[in-house]
């Protein structure tokens, strides 16, 4: 873990989400610092994957201000912008039920994560002018590099529904760092996963923060979330209820109670 950030990637000032009667985020406000792995957690229900479809287009918020700042760049309202265009922003995602091609290869997966930042278009991919070639080639290079840091690069060639559980969540992680994002979204990576493949996950999303991505995650595994995280906050019923270092969520009699339902001492 490292300290946090003077430099914030991300501001999220009060967050609303309404659904009909039903507010599912009610007055947000969270703070990511950059080169921070931090983590969201909370009860099921709580509104964490709702943060996440807001932050990425999904959602439109009812109110409420997202702004995304990477170093050295001018600060970018999310608010209003469409899926892609979060991601042209720097902001990429995995999702808590694994979204991948499931009848294209390992290496196309990737692939395709890599072509919001390629610049050849309809009359380069036609006429095939030495220009695309090129990019085409380094698209390749980038996503095979990709699948060496994630452990799939012996599988590049196998169609992704043929993968395991477990290297499919990494596939999909491999995926969102080849559109070269400032921060990464992971929503419960370690779902699925067997307790070997927990601890590589471990030193991947470590890894990939040493190279320099902000990470947020959402995860219910607390042992994966208090060994990883620089910055806890916790949700419940929509609502930020807490936040800080691991040890101080740990030992937060309000977060002991969102996850048992019931006053006892801190640990």
């Amino acid at each position: 873990m490292t300290e946090q950030s003077n430099h914030t990637i991300l501001e999220v000032s009060d967050l609303t989400m309404q659904f009909g009667g039903i507010r599912a985020l009610d007055k947000l406000n969270i703070r990511v610092g950059q080169g921070e792995i931090a983590a969201l957690i909370g009860p099921n229900g709580a509104g964490k994957t709702t943060f996440f479809n807001c932050l990425t287009g999904i959602y439109k918020p009812t109110s409420g201000h997202l702004l995304l700042t990477p170093t050295g760049k001018s600060s970018k309202r999310l608010n209003g912008l469409k899926p892609n265009q979060v991601t042209e922003q720097g902001l990429a995602r995995t999702f808590q039920n694994i979204r991948l091609f499931p009848d294209m290869s390992v290496l196309e997966n990737v692939m395709i994560g890599c072509h919001c930042r390629t610049k050849a278009r309809v009359l380069g991919a036609i006429f095939r002018d030495k220009r695309t070639i090129k990019e085409e080639k380094e698209v390749v290079a980038r996503s095979f590099a990709l699948l060496e840091k994630v452990g799939l690069a012996e599988l590049a060639n196998e169609f992704a529904k043929n993968l395991p559980y477990g290297a499919q969540r990494r596939l999909e992680i491999a995926r969102a760092l080849a559109t070269d994002p400032a921060l990464l979204l992971l929503d419960e990576p370690a779902a699925g996963m067997n307790p070997q493949e927990t601890v590589e996950l471990d030193a991947l999303i470590t890894e990939i923060r040493d190279d320099g991505i902000s990470i947020l995650l959402i995860e219910h595994d607390m042992k994966l979330v208090m060994s990883l995280s620089d910055h806890i906050f916790v949700m419940d019923y929509g609502k930020k209820i807490a936040e800080g270092t691991p040890n101080e969520v740990r030992n937060n009699p309000e977060v002991i109670r969102a996850y048992l339902g019931e006053d006892i001492e801190p640990m």
